[in-house]
C-alpha cells in the first residue's frame, strides 16, 4: 500500500523531521512513484526562489530535489520570516502579505489555513503520493488552537503521522510518550508509528526499551536510524557549522554573526572546502585574522547595521581594508556598503533612514515589492559562470554600480570597488557552483584547490539517506498500520 499522504511531526525541534521526509521523498521517487513534498507552516530565515517565482523555506527546496522536482510555493504555502523576537513576515504562497506580531497571526491562521488546504489539493491532485513535514512539536499545546502546522492539519485532511525523535539528545522515550500524553484521542489515533533517529550503540542494549515502548503505547517502532556521521544537507534554520573542516592550509573567512543573519547556507560551500576556514562571530575581539570578510543576507538590514556598529565591527573593517584585506557584502550585506538604507515604507521596523558604511558610492530604498528569481550568468570580468537566487526588498541605486560584480540572465547586479578591494552582490548561493567559488577565493587572495561540487555533495547526502532508510526502515509494518488505520476510520 503507497501512501496518499504521511505525515511526519517531531517530539522536539530538530529531532529530525526534514531529514526523514527528504529520505521519504527519494525512497518513493526510487520506486517509480511520482512524489512531492509539502510543509504547511514553515518558521525560518533559511529560504529558497521556486520556479513560479515565490519563496519557500529552504529544506523544502532540499526536499523538492529529493523527488527530482525544481521547488514550488505550493510546497511551503505559509513562511513565516521573523524579524524580531515578536514579530515575522508572514509570506503566503511565495508572496509577502505583511509584518504581524504573534497575536496577529494567531487571529490570520484561519485564514492561512485556506492557503494551506489550497496547496494541498493541487499537489494531492498531482502526484501519487505527498511526504509532509511538521513544525516544532505537535505538543506545544499553547499552539493547539487553529493549528496548521501539526495535528491540525493532519486530522483536517485525515493525514496518517509517523512520530520522529531524537535518541542522542537524550529522554528519547520520555519524549515520545509524553508527547503522546498530551495529544487528543484523536489526535493518538493518526499516529501509526515512531522512528527513533541518531542512535549509536549496541541495538541490544536498546532493544528492552523498544519492546516497553510498544507495549505502553500500543504503536510499533517503524525504524532505529543510526547517527550519520558525514551527511551534508542545507539546514532548516539554524546557522550550523558541524560541517566545518579545519583545513591545512587556512584561509581565513570571517562573518559577522550578526542578530538577523539570514541564509546561512550561502557559506556552506566554504565551510566545506579543504582549504578555508569560516568563523562565524559576534565580536571582532575575538578574531586575530582574517582575509576575506563576508557581510552576510540579513531580515532587518537598518538594525543590523546598528549592531554591526555597537559590536565594533565597523572599525574592524577598516583596519583590514588599510592592511589590503578583502570585503564581500550579500544582499543585506551588501547595501551596509553604500551611503544611506532607506525605509520609507516601515518595512523592516520604523519608517526612516540609517547611514551605511559609505565604501561604495550608492544608496539603497526598500520597496514593499519583493524581489524573488532564480538566476545565472557570469563574472563581469571574466567568463567564469555564476548561479543562484535572489531575495531582497531594497533597490539600489548609485555609481558603485557601474562598475557590477556580475552580468546576470536579468541584467548587471552588484559591485566592484576600483581599487578592488571591496565588492557586493543582491546573489545568494554564489558559492554554491565550485568554479565560482573559486573565482571568489581567488578575487580575495586564495589560489585555492577545486572548491567542493555542493550540488553534487547535496546529491550524495540525499541518497545516503534514502540507503539507510531502505536498510532500517520497515516500510512492510507501516502498510500494515496504515491499512489499520484505514479500516477504523471506515467505521
Amino acid at each position: 500500500m503507497i501512501p496518499k499522504a504521511l505525515m511526519v511531526q517531531g517530539t522536539t525541534s530538530d529531532a529530525g523531521k526534514s531529514t526523514l521526509v527528504t529520505a521519504l521523498c527519494r525512497y518513493y521517487l526510487r520506486q517509480g512513484i511520482s512524489v512531492a513534498p509539502f510543509k504547511p507552516q514553515n518558521m525560518a530565515l533559511n529560504s529558497a526562489v521556486t520556479v513560479d517565482g515565490g519563496e519557500i523555506g529552504r529544506a523544502q527546496a532540499v526536499q523538492a530535489a529529493a523527488c527530482g522536482l525544481p521547488p514550488h510555493t505550493d510546497m511551503n504555502p505559509v513562511l513565516l520570516k521573523p524579524n524580531t523576537d515578536k514579530t515575522a513576515q508572514v509570506i503566503i504562497h511565495g508572496k509577502v502579505l505583511e509584518n504581524q506580531s504573534a497575536a496577529q497571526y494567531h487571529d490570520y491562521k484561519k485564514k492561512a489555513k485556506q492557503a494551506v488546504l489550497a496547496s494541498w489539493q493541487r499537489l494531492t491532485d498531482q502526484y501519487r503520493t505527498v511526504i509532509v513535514e511538521g513544525a516544532g512539536s505537535p505538543a506545544e499545546i499553547n499552539l493547539r488552537e487553529n493549528d496548521i502546522a501539526n495535528m491540525g492539519f493532519a486530522e483536517a485532511v485525515d493525514c496518517p503521522v509517523i512520530l520522529i525523535a531524537d535518541i542522542d539528545r537524550g529522554g528519547v522515550f520520555a519524549h515520545i510518550v509524553g508527547t503522546l500524553e498530551l495529544l487528543s484521542e484523536s489526535e493518538r489515533q493518526q499516529v501509526v508509528g515512531f522512528v527513533i533517529n541518531r542512535f549509536r550503540g549496541d541495538i541490544a542494549l536498546l532493544t528492552p526499551g523498544l519492546d516497553w515502548l510498544v507495549a505502553k503505547t500500543g504503536k510499533p517502532v517503524l525504524a532505529v536510524l543510526p547517527y550519520l556521521h558525514d551527511l551534508y544537507l542545507e539546514a532548516e534554520d539554524a546557522l550550523s557549522t558541524r560541517h566545518a573542516r579545519q583545513p591545512q592550509s587556512d584561509f581565513h573567512v570571517v562573518v559577522p554573526h550578526l542578530p538577523s543573519f539570514s541564509n546561512h547556507t550561502d557559506f556552506d560551500p566554504l565551510q566545506l572546502h579543504p582549504g578555508v576556514k569560516v568563523s562565524f562571530t559576534k565580536s571582532p575581539d575575538q578574531i586575530s585574522n582574517a582575509d576575506l570578510v563576508v557581510l552576510p543576507g540579513s531580515k532587518a538590514v537598518r538594525s543590523d547595521l546598528t549592531r554591526l556598529r555597537e559590536m565594533g565591527w565597523e572599525t574592524f573593517i577598516r583596519r583590514h581594508l588599510r592592511y589590503g584585506g578583502k570585503l564581500l557584502g550579500i544582499c543585506g550585506g551588501f547595501q551596509m556598503l553604500g551611503q544611506a538604507i532607506h525605509d520609507p515604507h516601515g518595512l523592516e521596523g520604523k519608517a526612516g533612514s540609517a547611514e551605511g558604511l559609505g565604501l561604495l558610492d550608492m544608496e539603497t530604498t526598500l520597496e514593499p515589492e519583493k524581489c524573488l528569481r532564480q538566476t545565472a550568468g557570469r563574472f563581469f570580468r571574466h567568463d567564469t559562470p555564476v548561479a543562484g537566487y535572489e531575495i531582497h526588498m531594497g533597490v539600489s541605486n548609485g555609481p558603485a554600480l557601474r562598475q557590477p560584480l556580475f552580468k546576470l540572465d536579468h541584467g548587471d547586479d552588484g559591485a566592484i570597488s576600483a581599487d578592488d578591494q571591496i565588492a557586493g552582490s543582491y546573489l545568494h548561493g554564489l558559492f554554491d557552483l565550485p568554479e565560482a567559488c573559486d573565482a571568489l577565493l581567488n578575487w580575495a587572495g586564495y589560489q585555492p584547490r577545486q572548491a567542493i561540487d555542493f550540488n553534487a555533495l547535496r546529491e550524495t547526502g540525499i541518497n545516503q539517506l534514502a540507503d539507510t532508510l531502505t536498510e532500517h526502515f520497515d516500510f512492510g509494518l507501516l502498510e500494515t498500520e496504515l491499512e489499520r488505520l484505514k479500516l477504523r476510520n471506515t467505521r
